[in-house]
């Protein structure tokens, strides 16, 4: 019998997931949310994730249950592990991604470098953090934040007067995250993969590029990172997994400073659109990577495939017609590029798919890789 690996959410990462299961002969099953999501073509369940009855159904003829996302609620999550399913991560390491002050408390707790912070409840506690830190910080919701949703930059506690009437009106007792704005030269991301027996094997460094919060090109490896850098950001990102039992991927976004030292941003416990480049630039791809980990299966190997591979978000898409009109071109122009889309229709700013390009030269890489998605952005 096939092993078989459960997928709580229909995006674009279970998607990906499918082709290495299919390569690797695993049963792979997706918990959609509906039926115009992107791993459509994998649902075997549509359904609200929120909804524990509804996950325990789905879980119930699989081996292990994983994540397209971090955002199942611990209730669900701690009924499936009531119920004898093997939960991967598990409710315990899923806490620390779905809460930003919960990831910032442990990070500060294992002594890892992070940005300074503090959880801030009402414009007073931001006013007093903002005149300690030089009248600028970030601030972010705690919970359900993502591509550069849920973040702020502010000056001025009224920059985020909204947030805190919306938690005021919850009645609950949670705050926002309050960080000092760090001055870093370049963004990076490390990810890692580890398996419930304990082996972790860790991919090369990247470097990345945020536009409106949101990942549009991401570098492997890292330009001049090769060193000390490569190896603080692989430790921090192993100690992470191995300290708060991570299973599966997990990626590390970091802040890069001008006097060398790294930062960790932000915590994901799944695939990671940093990791997308892995597909097509790597031995193994951060997708056959996770089944293996999540299965316990011995992991793969993580070394590159060519110098560089340089991967390009397609932001957008065409603002006419639709992407199947651009395939001729962008094919015939730079038939050595990897495309990759999500079945997802084109809306300004929206992640719909994204090119990889391998070669020898960052610059010519880059160049390539840009011009590659360029084909399907208005």
């Amino acid at each position: 019998m096939a092993l078989r690996v459960g997928v709580v959410g229909g995006g674009q990462l279970a998607r990906m997931m499918v082709p290495a299961a299919v390569e690797l002969g695993i049963d792979i099953r997706v918990l959609a949310e509906g039926p115009d999501m992107s791993a459509a073509i994998a649902a075997t369940a549509e359904g609200d994730y929120h909804d524990a009855d509804t996950v325990l159904a789905f879980a119930r003829d699989v081996d292990v249950v994983t994540f397209d996302h971090e955002h199942v609620p611990q209730d669900v999550l701690r009924a499936l592990v009531a119920a004898g399913v093997a939960v991967r991560p598990g409710p315990d390491a899923l806490a620390v991604a779905q809460d930003k002050i919960v990831m910032r408390t442990r990070l500060t707790e294992l002594g890892l470098p992070v940005p300074d912070w503090a959880a801030v409840h009402d414009p007073d506690e931001l006013r007093a953090f903002l005149d300690a830190h030089g009248g600028r910080a970030v601030v972010k919701t705690a919970r359900g934040g993502y591509d550069g949703k849920g973040v702020r930059v502010v000056t001025d506690p009224a920059d985020v007067e909204d947030w805190f009437i919306a938690l005021a009106e919850s009645g609950s007792a949670q705050a926002l995250l309050a960080e000092e704005f760090v001055p870093f030269t370049r963004e990076l991301a490390q990810s890692v993969a580890r398996r419930p027996s304990g082996e972790v094997v860790a991919w090369p460094l990247v470097e990345t590029e945020q536009r409106d919060g949101v990942c549009a090109e991401v570098i492997a490896p890292a330009p001049d990172s090769a060193g000390r850098l490569a190896d603080l950001a692989e430790s921090i990102a192993v100690r992470i997994a191995e300290e708060l039992d991570v299973t599966g991927v997990l990626a590390v976004e970091l802040f890069q400073t001008g006097d060398e030292r790294i930062l960790i941003n932000e915590l994901a416990m799944r695939p990671h659109n940093t990791g997308h480049w892995s597909i097509d630039g790597a031995t193994t791809s951060q997708f056959e990577q996770h089944l293996r980990a999540v299965l316990d299966l011995p992991l793969g190997a993580t070394g590159t495939n060519a110098p560089v591979a340089v991967m390009v978000n397609v932001l957008g898409g065409p603002a006419d017609g639709d992407l199947a009109a651009r395939y001729p071109g962008a094919l015939a122009a730079f038939p050595e590029a990897k495309y990759h889309f999500y079945g997802k229709a084109p809306r300004p700013g929206r992640k719909i798919g994204h090119v990889t390009v391998t070669g020898d030269d960052v610059d010519d890489v880059v160049y390539r890789a840009r011009s590659a998605a360029a084909h399907f952005d208005d």
